[in-house]
């Protein structure tokens, strides 16, 4: 008989105390680097545990957090599931009614704000009924929202000694994040104690990030998204040592920070790996200690890939959802590919799909579809998304794909971005890709114009580089390489920059908002044209 327990993140935070007590996690701060070892971060969980009791929290409550990437946050990641809370990670990025809505939707009891954003959130929540007690982390002003407590105080008078943490049952809810960039409310998705435990297991294995004790991971990838894509929960099962940016987010901190902490591996979005990119080519920067990252959230353009080669970082691009906890598939290439066009072709997919993920394609249209132990069966209190489930339990990502015999996946378009000219498809993405290749351009984002002889035709919406110049013909001559005529955009628009969501993608929901308001310069190229 199998000597069992339950897979729990309590399990994981035990860790902290008897496997690797001398690793660190290191948070930016404006004075600097601040450390603690986990041992030391192991002993502060336990007093939160008794001011989670203090505070009244039982059993299935709500906790939420309003924060950075930090020292403290990661403290809560630790303490709330393993108390038999709900640790509801709050994206601070999304608008004000929105941030009220999942507030009130998740009837957070407590919430736990970063003293930085203290008083923007003060601003909203008048509207946030459900809230009985705020906690600042941090130095902040308390008197911005009355009634509120210091986090490092309620700390100082909890005790010391362990806490006498519950036993509980994997299957129960551990933490709760909320869709972003949808259309209608924010959805909730439950994370269970399990599915947590096995996702952060499968994103150590060699062919995800091969994650280790002698990894530094620089997680730049907010917490308040996704969970950090899994990275606090599998520090502690590996030893992985954290580090935190806190708001600093620009190129030059965290250059200096990766340079100064060493860190060994990086995580984030296309937009904030580029910014580094751009500081480190334009102003220097030492990231020899760098072996490798996971970029995602976007797709990760080839360019910013090579960039970081250049200094001897392999980025790697990662895909998933909020829905899928989110990691389903990184894209290393097969064994034994050389850098060449086939090697690439494989680092520009969105990856083999990890161990316990799988993936199908539906009839028809080969819109992605996903099961496997971390991915949502249904949303939090809110039926109006079920139509996002199949009848046999699979996810449907809304992402149009292909996928071959050796089980990589590579995302042609989301199923709401295909443009169907004339009866056939073409797919935005390709179009986008291929523009981020010229030179002159920084960002581009394709969208569906009304057509009345095609029904619909792509329009580019380009971002040039600064101080770069490229016309509507250079950029289509460029397209005519690999694209087929019929593919071509006729119509243009020259923007500052794509509109983002909350979380760093491009934002096309804005870009139609725009044209249908007649907000877009629209230039025209004689149709058929290629020059």
């Amino acid at each position: 008989m199998q000597n069992d327990f339950q897979l729990t993140v309590g399990a994981l935070r035990r860790r902290l105390r008897t496997c690797y007590p001398r690793q660190e996690v290191v948070t930016l701060e404006a004075d600097g680097p601040v450390r603690a070892s986990y041992a030391e971060v192991a002993a502060r969980v336990d007093r939160l545990g008794r001011v989670l009791e203090r505070l009244g929290v039982q059993r299935g409550d709500r906790v939420g957090t309003f924060g950075w990437n930090s020292q403290r946050h990661f403290e809560l990641y630790m303490a709330v599931p393993s108390y038999g809370a709900v640790l509801h990670t709050i994206n601070i990025r999304l608008f004000p009614e929105q941030i009220q809505y999942i507030v009130n939707h998740a009837e957070d009891r407590v919430l736990f704000i970063d003293g930085s954003l203290v008083e923007p959130f003060a601003r909203l929540s008048s509207g946030c009924e459900a809230v009985g007690t705020y906690v600042v982390m941090g130095e902040g002003d308390l008197d911005a929202l009355p009634g509120s407590l210091s986090y490092d105080q309620l700390l100082e008078e909890a005790g010391e000694g362990e806490f006498d943490w519950p036993e509980l049952d994997e299957r129960s809810a551990a933490a709760l994040c909320y869709t972003s960039g949808t259309t209608g409310n924010p959805k909730g998705v439950l994370y269970s104690h399990r599915s947590i435990s096995l996702h952060s297991t499968t994103i150590c294995t060699a062919d995800a990030l091969g994650l280790s004790s002698a990894d530094r991971v620089l997680a730049i990838v907010p917490m308040f998204h996704v969970n950090a894509w899994g990275l606090p929960f599998a520090a502690p099962l590996t030893g992985v040592e954290l580090l935190l940016p806190g708001p600093f987010l620009q190129g030059e901190p965290l250059a200096r920070f990766i340079e100064a902490e060493r860190a060994t591996l990086i995580a984030g979005v296309p937009t904030v790996l580029g910014a580094l990119l751009d500081h480190v080519d334009a102003h220097g920067g030492e990231l020899g200690s760098v072996r490798g990252g996971l970029c995602g959230g976007s797709a990760v353009p080839r360019v910013l890939m090579e960039g970081f080669r250049r200094h001897g970082v392999d980025i790697l691009q990662g895909w998933g959802m909020t829905e899928t906890s989110p990691i389903l598939t990184v894209a290393r290439p097969p064994d034994g590919l050389e850098d060449g066009e086939e090697y690439w072709a494989y680092r520009t997919s969105q990856g083999r799909m990890v161990p316990w993920a799988e993936l199908r394609l539906s009839e028809g249209v080969n819109e992605i579809e996903a099961r496997g132990p971390w991915v949502a069966a249904r949303y939090y209190e809110d039926p109006s998304g079920d139509d996002k489930f199949t009848d046999d339990g699979w996810l449907r990502t809304g992402d149009i794909g292909e996928l071959d015999d050796q089980g990589y996946v590579r995302v042609t378009d989301r199923a709401k971005d295909l443009i169907k000219s004339g009866g056939e498809w073409i797919s935005s993405v390709e179009v986008e890709t291929l523009l981020i290749g010229h030179p002159a351009v920084l960002e581009a984002a394709v969208i569906a114009i009304p057509d009345e002889r095609w029904g619909e035709r792509p329009l580019a919406c380009v971002a040039l580089v600064e101080g770069a110049d490229a016309s509507m013909a250079d950029l289509r001559e460029h397209l005519a390489t690999g694209l087929a005529k019929w593919q071509l955009p006729e119509a243009f628009a020259f923007i500052d920059e794509v509109p983002k969501t909350s979380v760093g993608k491009f934002d096309k929901k804005v870009l139609r908002a725009r044209l249908a308001d007649g907000d877009l310069e629209v230039m025209r190229a004689e149709r058929g044209a290629v020059t």
